[in-house]
């Protein structure tokens, strides 16, 4: 897709023709706000951050496929400390300490079921896991809870709770899908998948300091921030944060890049590959594979509505976690990007 170039000339005032100083500068503040009101046209910005916005919210915003920048916020360069030394071993960052990041546009929320729906209709796509015909389905076996995934077939992103299960929302984050799947996406767009440190940067929004390993995103009255697993995983889930498994996109505060769900939710896809320790903190989904051939992991950022305090304690910022690149799987979905200004 072309970018949308809004270039806006002031011919009006030039020292040639003796225009005054004040003229000239109430000329140029007529300009930027022209120049505002026609940039806020192109990209409206998602007004969620509620349960009640995002139940509402159809899956598709303003513009869509319209503006190059639908659904997306620019993000300013900047630079920023990558991952954190109050975590896991992965997260600790032994290369320099102080990263610089040019400008990007980024989805304001993960890439919903309804946006997937239009690159499927529009492209005849089909995913990895309805070709392969399976995916990791987290299904914690009753006797042996322990035993929490299983390759299942029927578990697509048109039915991300089986075949005889509940259709998933339009507003939802479209999920079984693979690195594969999100980057098909995002070139029909004319987008991309972030990095490991773009999608980071873009979390911390300005933010310098870790927090703590089991800190959990709650605000002061103690309320979850964020849809993540509260109580012990995996018998117990309270639902604190109003859902058994995934929500809405954008039912909880945005960041202060107005990002939502950068958090829990889902994990994200990134185009990093995953180099560091492996906890198998969920167990391990791979091994149930039949072949010995192994794909290659690439970083998925964010945590999920799965990351309880008892196990899984990866919902903050600076949380990464390995996933095979071609094995769709019930929690990971992704969002895109937009490189410069």
């Amino acid at each position: 897709m072309k970018l949308v170039h809004l270039v806006f000339l002031n011919l009006s005032c030039i020292i040639l023709f003796g225009c005054s100083n004040s003229n000239s500068h109430e000329t140029h503040q007529k300009s930027q706000t022209s120049a505002a009101k026609k940039t806020e046209s192109v990209t409206e910005i998602l007004k969620l951050g509620n349960l009640t916005e995002c139940k509402q919210y159809s899956g598709l915003p303003k513009d869509w496929l319209t503006s190059p920048h639908a659904g997306m916020v620019s993000i300013p360069a900047g630079q920023f400390e990558l991952g954190s030394e109050l975590a896991y071993q992965d997260e600790q960052n032994f290369g320099q300490k102080k990263r610089n990041v040019p400008a990007f546009w980024i989805d304001q929320t993960e890439v919903t079921v309804a946006q997937f729906q239009t690159f499927v209709d529009a492209t005849g796509y089909v995913t990895d896991a309805e070709k392969q015909k399976t995916a990791a389905v987290f299904s914690p076996a009753p006797e042996k809870v322990k035993i929490w995934w299983q390759l299942k077939s029927g578990y697509t992103w048109r039915t991300p709770n089986g075949l005889h299960g509940q259709k998933p929302l339009p507003h939802e984050p479209v999920r079984y899908v693979t690195l594969n799947d999100a980057e098909n996406y995002a070139v029909w767009l004319g987008r991309e998948i972030p990095t490991e440190i773009e999608w980071e940067y873009a979390a911390k929004a300005g933010q310098n300091e870790d927090v703590a390993l089991h800190h959990q995103p709650r605000d002061h009255q103690h309320l979850p921030q964020a849809n993540y697993w509260q109580g012990e995983f995996p018998t117990k889930n309270l639902l604190e944060d109003g859902f058994e498994g995934i929500a809405p996109a954008g039912c909880f505060k945005a960041n202060a890049f107005g990002l939502y769900d950068m958090i829990g939710n889902v994990w994200e896809w990134t185009t990093t590959p995953y180099q560091g320790a492996h906890d198998m903190h969920l167990g391990n989904p791979s091994a149930l594979r039949q072949s010995e051939i192994k794909a290659r992991e690439y970083v998925i950022k964010g945590g999920s509505f799965l990351c309880a305090d008892n196990y899984c304690a990866r919902f903050r910022n600076s949380a990464r976690y390995p996933q095979e690149t071609d094995l769709a799987i019930t929690h990971v979905g992704f969002r895109t990007i937009l490189r410069g200004s």
